[in-house]
């Protein structure tokens, strides 16, 4: 078991790569740095051998799906979590790693828009991109997360251990967020100075496609995690919907006693049943979610349980 896991998530980061894994020994000696190569073909995994990280692969295409290898294949008391990109700085990681162990945070967040991202990232879409899903999900989570995109995180074993990923590409930091909302689950800030790509690094995130896929995972995952929020929503739009309609044929069947319009009031009536039905069904899965979170909770007590014993064997190893 390691103490401190750097996990570097890399697709052609040649230009990169080398840089930041000599900035992370130099700011974290004590911890083992993991470079996943994700079918990289302009010798990215040479490269981070090279500059002295442990290199492994995963062949399944997506941020996401390395997350989910590193996070199954990894064990550490603290995980640091960084794009190999270099638009981070190593030198946040100690006090990131700091909280963890301190503080008890279960989520370190690397904050880059209360520092330096409006001014360095050179892509406006990015920039309204990332506020705008900041404000959904704190609106919609009732949280205060500061940087809910950042690729720059500090967790400890338990979330690690207890973490779906569902996610396969990009919208793996949104669904980090919106899990440790909806978990209540500590999350501390870092404000961090990012920077923007060195020249001949290309960004491999696609503004419109992976904002489009971003989006329909944070819909996605308030269907889930607040099906009753969800589904009275829904039910709300069809009652509006089916009453709008309704109120001009009972209009003219108070004034002349005859409903010309027929179809349309029994499609008035079926709107309406399906709100009805809308409404008891975000009941029924919101006590479903309740039971989920009751599990969930006892994952993080057996996760604890775990840690303590990975502990202990390594304690005995060292003596």
């Amino acid at each position: 078991m390691d103490k401190v896991a750097v996990l570097i998530p890399c697709y052609n980061e040649s230009k990169t790569v080398k840089k930041v894994v000599e900035d992370f020994r130099k700011s974290l000696p004590e911890a083992a740095i993991y470079v996943y190569d994700n079918n990289s073909t302009d010798g990215t995994g040479e490269l981070a051998k090279e500059a002295g990280a442990i290199v492994r692969h995963e062949y399944q295409q997506g941020k996401g799906n390395v997350i989910r290898r590193m996070f199954r294949e990894i064990d550490a008391e603290v995980y640091v979590m960084v794009d190999g990109d270099d638009t981070y700085p190593a030198e946040a990681a100690p006090e990131m790693v700091r909280k963890v162990v301190e503080e008890q945070s279960d989520m370190v967040v690397g904050d880059r828009l209360s520092s330096t991202y409006y001014t360095e990232n050179k892509r406006p879409f990015h920039n309204f991109g990332n506020s705008f899903v900041k404000n959904c999900i704190n609106r919609f989570f009732d949280t205060n997360i500061q940087d809910i995109m950042t690729g720059y995180r500090a967790f400890n074993y338990q979330f690690v251990k207890t973490f779906p990923v569902l996610s396969h590409g990009f919208e793996i930091e949104t669904e980090m967020s919106i899990h440790a909302a909806d978990k209540h689950m500590q999350v501390d800030h870092v404000i961090i100075d990012y920077r923007d790509r060195p020249e001949g690094s290309v960004s491999k995130l696609n503004t419109f496609s992976d904002g489009f896929k971003v989006l329909t995972r944070i819909l996605n995952l308030y269907k889930n995690y607040k099906p009753l929020g969800f589904f009275s929503l829904l039910a709300g739009i069809l009652t509006v919907l089916g009453v709008v309609f309704l109120i001009p044929i009972l209009t003219e069947y108070w004034k002349t006693g005859l409903v010309p319009r027929f179809p349309t009031l029994i499609v008035c009536g079926f709107v309406l049943i399906a709100a009805l039905q809308s409404l008891f069904a975000g009941l029924v899965l919101q006590s479903m979610e309740q039971k989920n979170k009751q599990d969930f909770e006892m994952q993080l007590i057996a996760a604890h349980e775990t840690y303590k014993s990975l502990q202990k064997e390594a304690k005995e190893q060292e003596v």
